[in-house]
């Protein structure tokens, strides 16, 4: 019997909520890639390990035509949930927060359409599963454990809770900006706080070095630079009469090139060190790059648009989000090596679907799975359906 397409989706749905009730953390996803490998060899889909929780499976592999990739990541956050869904998950500390869940079970859904309809594609489709993506640089060691061998062009997608539902972004470069996180270490002189002559108080300088870092970005770069940069944490436990002795600062940059993400780094350094001076303390500064901006390709990125609006309507793109997102994907390292495209797709439907991602309130949107696995489908060279 032939499948049908309204199983795929019910099928789909109920995968992406067991994947909620059950999520693993990045590089520790071990439940969730066995379930997805016993689904693939259930449905007679080569696959084999890669990066450990990573998957990489194959359609019409041997075709000569052109081979593309599709991706779905599977990683979830140390994140306590606090809906009252029913799929809810299950282990505290941990939560889909971000839609992988939903990213996962789309891909999925596809593998399931398109192993029904294999003798149709033009080409092979790889499939990829990958793991930690939230920080993990999961899509760096898919790469060099062989993922896009032989793969000529590469798609993924985020949902995207602050665009309309269904509406489409996928521009012909900067998506999403790159990253990085920073950390200084305030080195004083602690004592009593009713001698503060005879310390050197770190928290004091801590305060002046947030306060002047907060002018790196309105003073000190261009206003047509598309950067944040974040004091997220000031740590110096201490007594209520103690003046400690050193004091934490944590904190993040988003930038939309390398020149940027230079320049930030330098100016992090240069004014926590010479504002730690002025005060009479020293300071340690660490600054660690994480992901580069992801850039879309633009033949790619326009096959997408063009495909979105031929299943869904010539008003399917949204052009009311200021672009690039200031969030970041290590979607980018696929983007650096081969042609390919990465779509935000709007979740926001007006019922419950508008938290944001990474906030304990979020919830994927499931009736993004059917309109994905037709973009999929129709990206790996199917024809659209006409069973509704």
């Amino acid at each position: 019997m032939p499948i049908q397409w309204q199983d795929v989706v019910t099928d789909a749905i109920t995968l992406r909520r067991e994947l909620h009730k059950n999520p693993e953390l990045g590089w520790q996803e071990t439940r969730t890639a066995e379930r997805i490998r016993t689904i693939l060899s259930n449905l007679n889909i080569p696959w084999r390990r890669c990066a450990d929780t990573g998957t990489v499976a194959w359609l019409n592999q041997h075709s000569e035509g052109r081979h593309i990739a599709l991706r779905g990541d599977i990683d979830a956050l140390p994140i306590t949930e606090k809906t009252a869904l029913d799929w809810a998950s299950g282990t505290t500390g941990c939560m889909h927060a971000c839609g992988h869940d939903g990213h996962t079970a789309t891909l999925i859904a596809s593998a399931r359409w398109l192993r029904a309809h294999e003798e149709q594609l033009p080409g092979p489709v790889t499939l990829v599963f990958q793991p930690a993506e939230e920080g993990g640089h999961g899509a760096r060691e898919m790469i060099h454990d062989g993922a896009l061998d032989g793969v000529d062009e590469i798609y993924g997608w985020h949902n995207w809770p602050a665009i309309p539902f269904g509406k489409l972004v996928s521009p012909d470069d900067i998506v999403m900006c790159g990253n990085g996180t920073f950390s200084i270490t305030v080195n004083g002189e602690g004592g009593h706080a009713s001698q503060p002559e005879l310390c050197r108080d770190p928290v004091l300088a801590a305060s002046a070095i947030t306060m002047a870092l907060q002018q790196v970005i309105s003073r000190r770069l261009p206003p047509q630079a598309a950067t944040v940069l974040s004091v997220t944490s000031i740590e110096a436990p201490s007594g209520a009469t103690v003046i400690p002795s050193q004091a934490r600062l944590g904190g993040s940059i988003r930038i939309s090139n390398e020149a940027s993400r230079e320049q930030v780094n330098r100016l992090i350094r240069e004014i926590a060190t010479q504002t730690a001076i002025s005060y009479g303390v020293s300071c340690e500064v660490d600054i660690q790059s994480r992901y580069q901006a992801t850039i879309n390709h633009p033949e790619p990125a326009q096959r997408v648009r063009t495909l979105w609006q031929s299943l869904h309507g010539a008003n399917a793109l949204h052009d009311g989000i200021a672009l690039p997102i200031m969030a970041s994907e290590d979607f980018s390292y696929y983007l650096r090596e081969i042609p390919g495209a990465f779509a935000l797709i709007g979740a926001d439907d007006g019922r419950g679907h508008d938290k944001p991602c990474h906030s304990d309130q979020y919830d994927f949107n499931d009736r993004l799975i059917p309109m994905v696995t037709q973009l999929f489908a129709g990206l790996a060279g199917l024809p659209s359906r006409t069973d509704n």
